[in-house]
C-alpha cells in the first residue's frame, strides 16, 4: 500500500534536513507556499510541518515562520548538545584545567600508595560515603558558609549524579518543578527521563521573577523549585540576599522543596549565604568538584534535610552503590590539605582573565555574564538565527551552543552561549575574534 502523500513529503523533508541539504536556520516556505509547491491542501501542509516539529527537525516562531533546526541538538536533551569535531575549538563545554594539576594527581597517588588503608578502598563503601569523607566535606562546606552535620551530607559521583539521586529520592512522575526559562541542560534531561512537569519562570537581571514564581505556586502544585542562586548557568547572575529570602518564603508558604545547584558557586567571591544555610529543612544542596578541580574527578556532594537522607541513600544504592573509593579518597585529601581552596582561587583568577578577554574581543555586542564566570551569554539581533550561526562557526571549526539546550519555555531565544574555560588564552582570543566577525556578518546579511 502506498504511503499517504503527506507522509512521503515528511520523509523527503526529513531526509533533506538530516543530510544537510536543508541547512540549519533555513526558513521553509509558508504553509500556503508549501501547499502550492507540492500540490496539496493547506491543511495537509500544516500537518507536514507539525510532524516535522514533533520529530524535532523544525521550529515554528510566531510571526516569523518555520525554520530548520540544528539536528545536532536533540530536542529536550541539552546535555548531549553537539559533539565537538576533532580539531575544533570547544566553546560549547567547560572543562577548565590549570598547569600542574596532573602533577598534583601523581603526588596524591604516591601518597595514597603508602597509606595504611588501601584494602578498604577495594571494598564496597557505605552508600552515603565513609564517615571520615563526609566529615571532610562538612569542613569544606563550612568555608562556604554552610554548617551541616556530616550525617546530612552524602557523597555522590559528581553534581549531575547528585541531581539524579535527588530527583529519584523526592520527586515522582508528573510532579511540577519550577525552573528558570533558561536553565542547566542536565536538569532538563532528568526531567525528561523521570517525566517531571517543568514550569518555566521568567528571569530578571538578578534572578528569577519572584512575582511570577509566587503566582505559579499559587495556581499550580509546585512540588520543587530548582534554582542556581550563585552563578546561574547560562546567564551568570547572582541572586541578592533579599531575593533569596523571598524565594525561601514562597517555598515555605506553598510547601515546595528547594533544589539548590551550586556547581559554579565557587567562582563567586563573598556571595550571599546559600539557600541551604538559611533554610536547611527544605533545601537539598548539590555541588561537586568537577568544575573547580577536574571534570574527570567525579566526586560531588549533597546536603539534605534529615528525612531526605535515607531516601537519597536508597537512590545512590540503586544507581552506583557508592562513589568510587579511590577518587573520593584523593578528593578528600585535597579538601583537607588546602589543595581545593588553592585551585578554586586560581580558577577564579583564570575565569576573570578569560571574561575580561571576552569583553574586549566582543566589545559592542550585548554580552550577559558574571565577571568571574567561565561562560558568556550572547543574545543575537532580532533577525539572526542561532542555528544558522552555529552551523557557520562549525564550518570554521568552532563549537558553540545555541539557547535550545537551556530553554524550558515555548519560545527559545536567539542566542548563543560561549564556554570560555576549555582552550588556551591565545586560541580563545583568536576564536572570539572569529565569533565576533561571524555574528556581525550574520547580522548584516
Amino acid at each position: 500500500m502506498a504511503a499517504p502523500r503527506y507522509k512521503t513529503l515528511v520523509d523527503a523533508l526529513a531526509s533533506d534536513i538530516r543530510s544537510g541539504r536543508l541547512a540549519a536556520g533555513v526558513r521553509l516556505p509558508t504553509h500556503r507556499g508549501l501547499a502550492a509547491r507540492e500540490g496539496i491542501a493547506v491543511v495537509t501542509a500544516t500537518r507536514v510541518y507539525a510532524e516535522l516539529e514533533t520529530m524535532g527537525l523544525v521550529s515554528r516562531e510566531q510571526g516569523r515562520g518555520t525554520f530548520v533546526r540544528d539536528v545536532a541538538v536533540p530536542s529536550g536533551h541539552g546535555i548531549d548538545q553537539q559533539v565537538v569535531a576533532t580539531g575544533a575549538v570547544d566553546l560549547n563545554f567547560n572543562y577548565p584545567s590549570l598547569p600542574g594539576q596532573a602533577d598534583l594527581l601523581r603526588q596524591a597517588l604516591r601518597e595514597l600508595s603508602t597509606s595504611g588503608d588501601l584494602d578498604t578502598l577495594l571494598r564496597y563503601q557505605p552508600h552515603a560515603g565513609r564517615p571520615q569523607d563526609r566529615a571532610s566535606i562538612a569542613r569544606h562546606l563550612r568555608r562556604r558558609g554552610i554548617t551541616a552535620d556530616a550525617e546530612r551530607i552524602l557523597v555522590v559521583n559528581g553534581a549531575q549524579h547528585g541531581l539524579a539521586a535527588t530527583v529519584m529520592a523526592v520527586l515522582n512522575a508528573g510532579d511540577v518543578v519550577a525552573v528558570d526559562t533558561l536553565t542547566y541542560p542536565g536538569f532538563k534531561v532528568l526531567a525528561h527521563a523521570f517525566h517531571l512537569d517543568l514550569a518555566p519562570v521568567p528571569s530578571t537581571a538578578a534572578g528569577p521573577d519572584l512575582d511570577a514564581l509566587e503566582k505559579l505556586c499559587a495556581t499550580r502544585p509546585v512540588r520543587a523549585i530548582y534554582t542556581m542562586p550563585t552563578l546561574h548557568n547560562p546567564l551568570g547572575w547572582v541572586m541578592p540576599a533579599t531575593d533569596r529570602n523571598r524565594l525561601i518564603e514562597i517555598a515555605r508558604r506553598h510547601g515546595s522543596l528547594v533544589i539548590e545547584d551550586a556547581s559554579y558557586a565557587y567562582l563567586v567571591e563573598d556571595p550571599p549565604a546559600p539557600l541551604v544555610a538559611t533554610a536547611p529543612d527544605i533545601t537539598v544542596y548539590v555541588s561537586g568538584l568537577s568544575k573547580s578541580i577536574a571534570t574527570g574527578l567525579r566526586v560531588g556532594f549533597v546536603v539534605a534535610p534529615p528525612p531526605v537522607v535515607p531516601l537519597l541513600e536508597r537512590a545512590i544504592r540503586a544507581t552506583t552503590w557508592n562513589t568510587p573509593a579511590l577518587t573520593t579518597a584523593i578528593a578528600c585529601r585535597w579538601l583537607d590539605d588546602g589543595t581545593v581552596d588553592h585551585l578554586e582561587a586560581q580558577k577564579r583568577d583564570d575565569a576573570k582573565a578569560r571574561q575580561t578577554l571576552a569583553g574586549r574581543e566582543l566589545a559592542g555586542l550585548p554580552l550577559i555574564a558574571h565577571p568571574s564566570s567561565y561562560f558568556t551569554w550572547l543574545p543575537l539581533p532580532e533577525d539572526a538565527r542561532a542555528d544558522r550561526l552555529t552551523a557557520t562557526l562549525a564550518r570554521r571549526h568552532i563549537s558553540v551552543s545555541t539557547a535550545e539546550p537551556f530553554s524550558t519555555s515555548m519560545h527559545t531565544p536567539q542566542a548563543i552561549r560561549l564556554a570560555l574555560g576549555s582552550t588556551d588564552l591565545d586560541s580563545l582570543r583568536s576564536t572570539l575574534r572569529t565569533v565576533r566577525h561571524v555574528v556581525v556578518e550574520d547580522a548584516g546579511a
